[in-house]
C-alpha cells in the first residue's frame, strides 16, 4: 500500500513581495490535521484586501488569537522532522515558510516537495474534476489552510485509487 503523503498548505498575507505566512495547515499520515494562526511579528505590516477576501482571516484575529512564529515553526518541527511535506503551491509556499523559520530563526527539520513530484500522470489528468468533486462532498466554503491540506491529501488518494484499477 502507498503511503498517505503529509501535505501542508499556507495562507498568507498577500501574493507577493512583503508578503508573510499567517495561516499553516497540514494533514498527517493518519488523515488529521493540524492548524495554526501565525501572529504577525511587528514588521509584519503587508496586508493584502485580495489576499483576505480568499482566506477570510483578519489580521486582528492574528493579532489577537495567533500563535507567536517561533513557537509555530517549533511545533511543526517537534511534530514533522525528518519528514517530507508535500505542497500544490511549491513557490508560494515554500517561499513563505522558509520565511516563518529564518524570522523565527529555528532552522527547518523536514523538507517540503511539490505535490506533483509523486503524482502519476494519469492522477494528474483527472486532478482538478476529482479536486472539486471532494470539495463539493466536503461543503468546502471557506478557503483555509487545514480545508485545503485535507482537500488535497483526499485528491490524493481518490486520484490514487482511481487509477490504480
Amino acid at each position: 500500500m502507498t503511503p498517505i503523503p503529509l501535505i501542508i498548505d499556507l495562507e498568507a498575507s498577500g501574493f507577493g513581495r512583503g508578503s508573510y505566512p499567517i495561516e499553516v495547515g497540514v494533514a498527517d499520515e493518519n488523515q488529521k490535521v493540524m492548524s495554526r494562526l501565525i501572529k504577525p511579528f511587528d514588521h509584519w505590516t503587508h496586508w493584502d484586501d485580495g489576499a483576505y477576501k480568499v482566506h477570510g482571516i483578519a489580521r486582528e484575529t492574528l493579532i489577537e488569537s495567533g500563535v507567536e512564529p517561533r513557537e509555530v515553526a517549533i511545533a511543526l518541527n517537534d511534530r514533522f522532522v525528518g519528514k517530507i511535506l508535500y505542497t500544490d503551491g511549491w513557490s508560494f509556499d515554500s517561499s513563505w515558510l522558509g520565511l516563518l523559520f529564518e524570522e523565527a530563526q529555528v532552522f527547518q527539520r523536514f523538507k517540503l516537495e511539490a505535490l506533483t513530484k509523486i503524482l502519476s500522470q494519469n492522477q494528474l489528468e483527472i486532478w482538478d474534476k476529482t479536486k472539486k468533486i471532494i470539495a463539493k462532498e466536503l461543503n468546502h466554503t471557506r478557503h483555509r489552510a487545514s480545508v485545503d491540506a485535507k482537500i488535497l491529501q483526499l485528491t490524493y488518494i481518490r486520484t490514487l485509487e482511481l487509477t490504480s484499477k
